[in-house]
């Protein structure tokens, strides 16, 4: 009993250290995972989440959008909610658009934009890209980053291609120039006799 006494209390440790402090969590029995509750607790951006979460709730809070990636590690979630939230619907809501239609769709379809005006009140889940519009940076960071590298690659690329062909077309000179050489001295050698 003491040992399972120790176990349980272990366990309870873990889980409660990897709670969002904002959140309330449940286990769901032992490895089933938890159920994370961030419901009305005015979130303004998604918390660091526990990657064994099965159940999120995080309606009726402040957010407006989240950040690319930041759900990415949640692969075995089976309930999200995250309606009544002021989602900001540009162009960087995609993330999360694409995310819930894969994990959760009914989710999506209770989603509603709050921002811009144009976009009130119209379901994330029918707009397009289109009507997400344009950011300013179209590429994240990450991709300006292979840009410059592959840039730098590409351009010495071009060098070398133009190093290699200078060098051929002064080898065959200097190969025409030493065959003439050699036929001058023959011809020479010849004349001589």
């Amino acid at each position: 009993t003491v040992v399972g006494f120790a176990i349980s209390l272990l366990f309870h440790m873990t889980q409660t250290e990897v709670c969002p402090p904002s959140c309330n969590c449940k286990s769901l029995g032992e490895m089933k995972g938890l159920h994370i509750d961030c419901s009305s607790r005015k979130l303004t951006e998604v918390p660091a989440l526990p990657v064994n979460t099965k159940r999120l709730y995080l309606q009726n809070n402040s957010l407006t959008s989240v950040p690319p990636g930041a759900l990415d590690s949640l692969h075995g979630l089976e309930e999200v909610k995250m309606f009544d939230n002021p989602w900001n619907c540009d162009c960087h809501i995609l993330y999360l658009k694409l995310w819930l239609e894969d994990i959760s769709a009914p989710s999506l379809a209770n989603m509603r934009c709050a921002t811009p005006a144009p976009m009130r009140m119209k379901p994330l889940k029918q707009l397009t890209g289109n009507e997400l519009g344009i950011c300013k940076r179209l590429l994240p960071i990450k991709c300006l980053e292979f840009f410059w590298r592959d840039l730098i690659l590409i351009t010495g690329a071009i060098i070398t291609l133009i190093l290699v062909a200078w060098a051929l077309k002064h080898s065959k000179k200097l190969v025409c120039q030493i065959n003439l050489s050699q036929y001058d001295s023959r011809g020479s050698l010849l004349g001589r006799h």
